[in-house]
């Protein structure tokens, strides 16, 4: 049952959310980290304190581990992930893919390409603000360093603007030796992910043999050395796509980051304790302690933004606020524009339903392919060039090439058999025995006598066979002299 207080705050809602006064669009003329010149604005946002950064710093921390730890780990004598793109073959989480599995691969990324767009349609940028290796690697690593060696935000400004003397200098040397030797760590820790740890190993004790490597892996760094150095947040702003589809994936149902305009509006400054009956403003005491902690520059305040990384450092900074002036929590917070207009909770959009439906359909998918793909891959072709060879004891034999390739981490014994057919079929060296994860290539000889051959050329069909039980089945061409 509604009280008079409830009918109030639906009344006032009523009333802000039809006043053009609020209005205020002079943000949208430039993106946060341009000034009004159109130079650069550097930012030196503060380090929020609160309970969504505790769970950042708690859940990035994790996925750094992960980071260094993973290539590390072993499932049967292999990474649990290896990206080798080189050699063509792929672990994720023990289970290898090769140059034939692309099918399989492409429904992989699919799958995950549908799934970011079903989470960020619901969810919006949490993978942002949560576990993109920039934010974490720029909020959790560089930005506490910077502020261990520069001091506070104003300081790290003061020291900006300074003109170079013996003081900046030493802080800068100290500072940028710091940032390279971290981003140096991390390009090989991703390297790991790429050419195995142990290759790595290999690679670093023989440096002379791979210098062309090493000047990649130096490359790189300095690229990451200038991102964390000077490029900054506008990896977020300007260089991710991601960040761009925002306007085409997110609709007023989508859970952002968002501040209650109708209970923080009229803004301004208050006592402590008071109340909107007392003053006639809204619970925003325009502190800018949201502005301050931002690391894009901008006021959420204005509403979604594409600067927004969904980081929640404003909703610490707000939360803690409204706890010094005694008022409610939750001014911002995780809500849809949808919760904020109607003061409802937010339901899914029928648009979340559909997707998700569509997902959960080609997950299904993946795995039955997934689940039936064999061990063993087997392409049978005929030689190109040859016809037919005839033998001494009225049989015909043609020549095919075979290509295997063994998937699994075991040695694999190959049988081949005519299906339904007279004949003889042999592999060239006798047994197809094909060593643990690799391809190998033989010659395969299909023998039919002349009275069986009924037409110039024909089809036969060939059974794989692996433990004595059906893997695949081909058809070959077979060319007689009728």
């Amino acid at each position: 049952m509604k009280t008079s207080k409830d009918n109030e705050l639906h009344k006032h809602r009523e009333h802000i959310a039809h006043d053009p006064n609020y209005d205020d669009i002079s943000y949208r003329d430039r993106i946060s980290t341009v000034k009004i010149d159109g130079s650069r604005n550097y930012l030196f946002p503060k380090l929020p304190k609160g309970k969504f950064i505790n769970w950042r710093n708690i859940f990035g921390v994790s996925l750094l581990i992960m980071l260094f730890a993973f290539p590390l780990i072993k499932i049967n004598g292999d990474p649990i992930i290896l990206l080798n793109i080189i050699d063509r073959q792929f672990i994720i989480f023990g289970v290898i893919f090769w140059p034939q599995d692309t099918f399989v691969l492409l429904l992989m990324m699919l799958s995950f390409l549908l799934f970011i767009i079903l989470f960020t349609v619901t969810y919006g940028r949490i993978w942002c603000g949560w576990a993109c290796p920039q934010t974490i690697f720029l909020e959790i690593i560089f930005r506490r360093i910077e502020k261990w060696i520069d001091g506070t935000p104003n300081q790290q400004r003061k020291l900006a603007e300074m003109p170079w003397n013996v003081k900046k200098i030493s802080k800068r040397l100290f500072k940028w030796t710091i940032f390279y030797t971290i981003s140096f760590i991390l390009v090989n820790a991703m390297l790991w992910y790429f050419m195995s740890f142990d290759k790595w190993l290999l690679y670093a004790g023989e440096m002379d043999k791979h210098i062309s490597g090493i000047g990649l892996i130096f490359i790189f760094t300095t690229v990451f050395f200038a991102i964390y150095t000077w490029f900054r947040e506008q990896i977020c702003i300007i260089a991710c796509p991601y960040g761009r589809m925002q306007s085409v994936l997110m609709d007023r149902s989508t859970i952002v980051i968002s501040y209650d305009y109708l209970r923080g509006e009229p803004r301004g400054f208050q006592k402590k304790g008071s109340t909107r009956e007392d003053t006639g403003k809204g619970d925003c005491i325009d502190c800018h302690a949201c502005v301050d902690v931002c690391p894009t520059g901008i006021d959420i305040r204005n509403g979604t933004q594409l600067e927004c990384v969904n980081c929640t450092a404003c909703i610490d900074a707000c939360d803690n606020i409204m706890t010094k002036v005694d008022k409610p929590k939750g001014l911002i917070r995780y809500a849809s524009e949808n919760e904020i207009a109607e003061g409802k909770k937010q339901t899914f959009s029928i648009r979340t339903v559909a997707y998700s439906i569509v997902l959960l359909g080609l997950l299904a998918f993946f795995l039955t392919v997934l689940l039936s793909r064999a061990d063993v891959d087997a392409t049978i072709q005929r030689v190109p060039g040859t016809l037919f060879q005839k033998d001494g004891n009225d049989s015909i034999s043609n020549i095919y090439n075979i290509k295997v390739v063994n998937k699994t981490r075991s040695e694999q014994t190959l049988t081949l058999k005519l299906k339904d057919s007279k004949g003889h079929i042999s592999v060239a060296g006798g047994a197809l025995t094909i060593l643990p994860k690799a391809r190998t290539k033989s010659v395969v000889i299909l023998k039919l006598a002349e009275k069986d051959i009924t037409t110039k050329n024909f089809s036969l069909d060939i059974d794989i066979l692996l433990d004595g039980k059906s893997i695949d089945e081909t058809r070959v061409t077979f060319i007689g002299d009728k």
